[in-house]
């Protein structure tokens, strides 16, 4: 990961016109907090994507974070000097259609990519934790006056949310939450009970309730898997029967024509050989759509009926080996 390329590149694009950050089309906190951050470094970037997530939402209104939400087929400047996609491992994953001939640069953590790249594109891939770990690290050595208390939460928040309040995180993203604070005038634990407080209103708590209520509990193979299907939060759902006990927990979820999936798993069973992203990838070859993620948080959408889709994961993960102790 050589990002002093990054910073060439930045800079050779910005000078030839503006340079749209685009987001991933789920637009978690990682996704939205790393483009803004990246945009606040060169007057010429601008944070921009289909979607954003409730959580960005609420810290960029609060902190007054400047992102623009785009069409699903969007009017793109006439004066384009480049394209920076940040936490997006396919041009599908943006949700939008990327400008033809126009140089991009892509930042990303994910184990998969489906990018393609020619000589004037750049890629940016590291084993992080979160794509914020790689844009902060950017900002330090390139752009440290960009890094005021407002980007440093953004940063933090998808730091914290894409290691599942650090249960994911290893000592690289420790070390780097470590240096994000080192800056910070803002109280860590103040921050994250604040990015905790999720409002969950009296509807979507009984939509989590009822997913709850559905779960089956099926061996597969040597795996315990813990599913049921939900209409909202799955993430949310599957993070609740991980903290059951289950090893694995998948989440079905069917709306507006499009099946998801949606995996987590413990530490302890991605030591021992599960790999989420891995399996979803696999999905996205055998049923087509996208899919990957990481060891232990990964995710699925296409057009497959959704107990078909669910069947395929099963199967998957009962010829899953477990590592010998």
């Amino acid at each position: 990961m050589n990002l002093d390329e990054l910073a060439a590149w930045i800079a050779r694009a910005a000078e030839k016109g503006a340079v749209p950050v685009l987001t991933g089309r789920n637009g978690d906190m990682d996704t939205i907090g790393s483009a803004i951050a990246l945009a606040s470094s060169n007057p010429n970037l601008m944070a921009c994507g289909l979607h954003i997530g409730k959580l960005a939402k609420r810290l960029c209104t609060e902190l007054n974070a400047p992102f623009r939400k785009l069409a699903k087929d969007p009017s793109w400047p006439a004066k384009i000097g480049g394209i920076i996609i940040v936490d997006a491992a396919s041009e599908s994953q943006t949700g939008v259609d990327i400008p033809k001939g126009v140089p991009k640069c892509v930042i990303d953590h994910h184990d998969t990519c489906d990018w393609s790249f020619g000589e004037l594109d750049l890629e940016i891939r590291s084993d992080a934790r979160a794509t914020t770990q790689i844009v902060f690290q950017y900002l330090k050595e390139n752009s440290p006056n960009s890094l005021t208390d407002e980007v440093r939460k953004l940063l933090l928040a998808g730091l914290i949310t894409d290691t599942g309040r650090f249960k994911h995180a290893d000592k690289a993203s420790l070390e780097c939450a470590s240096q994000i604070l080192d800056g910070a005038v803002f109280e860590y634990q103040e921050f994250v009970e604040h990015i905790q407080n999720e409002v969950i209103n009296s509807s979507e708590r009984g939509a989590i309730l009822k997913a709850l209520s559905r779960c089956q509990s099926t061996e597969c193979g040597v795996w315990n898997l813990v599913h049921t299907h939900a209409g909202i939060h799955e993430g949310k759902v599957a993070g609740i029967l991980i903290q059951t006990g289950a090893e694995v927990a998948l989440v079905s979820r069917f709306r507006d024509g499009e099946t998801r999936l949606t995996a987590r798993a413990p530490r302890s069973s991605t030591i021992n050989g599960v790999h989420l992203g891995e399996m979803m990838q696999t999905l996205s070859e055998t049923l087509g759509g996208e899919g990957g993620g990481h060891d232990g948080a990964a995710g699925w959408s296409g057009k497959t009926d959704r107990v078909a889709a669910e069947s395929a994961f099963i199967n998957l993960l009962a010829l899953t080996r477990r590592n010998q102790q």
